[in-house]
C-alpha cells in the first residue's frame, strides 16, 4: 500500500469516527459552511475566497496576526480549484508575512470528497519558502488525527531537510540559545519597567506617561470608534513608537491617523508590566469571584479591589473610569463592559508563573466585566488625596 492510499484509508477511518460522534449523515457531511464572501465579485480571488477557507482572525496577545485555514469550509474537490487556493493562501499570507504570525489549522472536516491530492500538499509545501517561514512563529494544528500523522511521515524528511538546510546557511548546526543578561533601564523607560521605577522618573506622577497621554488621546478622539481596543495597528510601528517613548521622545498620535495605534500601545503597556496592575496578591481572590452568589459579586469585587496598594488602586480607578466611558458609547464603538473585559482582563492580572491557562480567563474576565459595569460601586469607597481621573 503507498502512501496516497494509507492517507486515504486512515482519512476514511476519521470520516466515520466523525459521523458517529457528531451523528451527522453522509449528505451533511459534504456541506461545506458558507462563508462570507470577503472580497469584491470581480476579484480575481472571489471564488476561492467566498468559501471562508482562509480568514484574518485578528490579533493574539502580542500583536501577531493570526491566520486561520478551516477545512470544515472546503467544497467538494471538483467544485474548487486547489492551485487557486494555494495562490489564494500565498496572497493572504503576502500581507502579513514581514511581521511575526500564527496559522491555525483547523483539520475537522477534511474527508475524501474534499481533499488536495498529496502531490499538491507537497508542491504547497516546497512553494512556501522562507519569505513565509522566517517569521511564522507557531503553527497550530486543531483535531488532529491518524491522517495527520500520516502526512508528518510523508513532509519529514522535506522538513528534515530545511532544518539541513537552515542550519548550513547559518555556518553550522543551531547553537542553544542564552538569555543576556538584564540591562538597566533606560533614563526614560516606559516599557517593561515597574509602576514605582515609572514615579521615580516621572517627578511622582502617579499615572504612567504612557497610560495618561494614550486615554487623553482616546478619550477626545476615539470613543465612538467601531472596535475599539479589538483592532490591530501595525506591529512595527508599535515597536517604533514604544522605542521612542523609551528614549524620551514626544509621542503625537495625531501624525500617526489610526486610532488603533494608541489604543494597542496602552494594551502592550499594560502587558509590559513586570507585574501585573491588579498585582499577583489578588490572584486567587479573582479566581474565586465566580463562586460567589451573583447578588453579591460586586460587592466581592469591592473588598477586593480596597485591598490593592495605593499607587496600583489610584491607577486601576483611572483605567476603568476610562473604560467605563468606552462602554457607555457602545451602540457605536460595539465594546460592551462584556467585550472590553475580553480585551483587558489578561493585560490586568496574570498568574505568576506562565501565562493563564483557559480555565482561569472566564473569572478574569467576569471580574473585569464587574469593575468596568459598576464601576461607581466598586470605587466609591477609597477616595485618595492624590487620585486622578481622566
Amino acid at each position: 500500500m503507498n502512501l496516497e492510499q494509507l492517507a486515504e484509508k486512515e482519512l476514511r477511518k476519521d470520516e466515520e469516527e466523525q459521523r458517529i460522534l457528531s451523528g451527522e449523515s453522509s449528505a451533511s457531511a459534504l456541506t461545506p459552511l458558507a462563508g462570507g464572501p470577503p472580497l469584491d465579485l470581480n476579484h480575481p480571488f472571489y471564488d476561492v475566497a467566498r468559501h471562508g477557507i482562509v480568514q484574518v482572525a485578528g490579533d493574539d496577545n502580542y500583536g501577531r496576526k493570526l491566520v486561520i485555514f478551516s477545512c470544515c469550509r472546503m467544497p467538494p474537490s471538483h467544485q474548487l480549484n486547489h492551485r487557486k487556493l494555494l495562490e489564494y493562501l500565498k496572497y493572504t499570507l503576502d500581507k502579513y508575512v514581514e511581521s511575526d504570525y500564527i496559522l491555525v489549522y483547523f483539520h475537522f472536516g477534511l474527508r475524501s470528497s474534499n481533499k488536495p491530492s498529496l502531490s499538491w500538499l507537497q508542491n504547497a509545501y516546497k512553494e512556501f519558502d522562507r519569505k513565509y517561514k522566517k517569521n511564522l512563529k507557531a503553527l497550530y494544528v486543531v483535531h488532529p488525527t491518524n491522517f495527520i500523522r500520516v502526512l508528518w511521515n510523508i513532509f519529514k524528511p522535506l522538513i528534515r531537510y530545511d532544518e539541513k538546510l537552515r542550519a548550513s546557511q547559518k555556518g553550522g548546526p543551531p547553537r542553544p540559545t542564552r538569555t543576556p543578561p538584564p540591562r538597566p533601564p533606560l533614563p526614560q523607560q516606559q516599557f517593561g519597567v515597574s509602576l514605582q521605577y515609572l514615579q521615580d522618573k516621572g517627578n511622582g506622577d502617579l499615572i504612567p506617561l504612557v497610560m495618561r497621554e494614550t486615554v487623553l488621546f482616546l478619550k477626545q478622539k476615539a470613543l465612538k470608534t467601531e472596535g475599539l481596543f479589538r483592532r490591530s495597528a501595525n506591529i512595527q510601528v508599535i515597536k517604533e513608537i514604544q522605542k521612542q517613548y523609551n528614549l524620551g521622545k514626544p509621542i503625537k498620535f495625531e501624525e500617526y491617523g489610526d486610532e488603533n495605534i494608541p489604543a494597542v500601545i496602552l494594551k502592550t503597556f499594560l502587558r509590559e508590566l513586570p507585574q501585573p496592575l491588579l498585582t499577583s496578591q489578588i490572584y486567587d481572590q479573582v479566581q474565586s469571584i465566580g463562586t460567589v452568589e451573583s447578588s453579591l459579586r460586586v460587592t466581592r469585587c469591592k473588598q477586593i479591589i480596597q485591598s490593592l496598594p495605593e499607587h496600583n488602586y489610584i491607577i486601576v480607578k483611572y483605567l476603568i473610569c476610562f473604560l467605563h466611558m468606552v462602554s457607555q458609547e457602545s451602540i457605536f464603538n460595539k465594546m460592551n463592559p462584556s467585550n472590553l473585559a475580553c480585551v483587558f482582563g489578561v493585560n490586568l492580572i496574570w498568574p505568576t508563573k506562565g501565562p493563564a491557562t483557559l480555565h482561569a480567563l472566564p473569572p478574569i474576565n467576569m471580574f473585569t466585566e464587574l469593575l468596568i459595569e459598576y464601576y461607581s460601586q466598586v470605587f466609591s469607597a477609597r477616595i485618595l488625596p492624590n487620585e486622578v481621573l481622566p
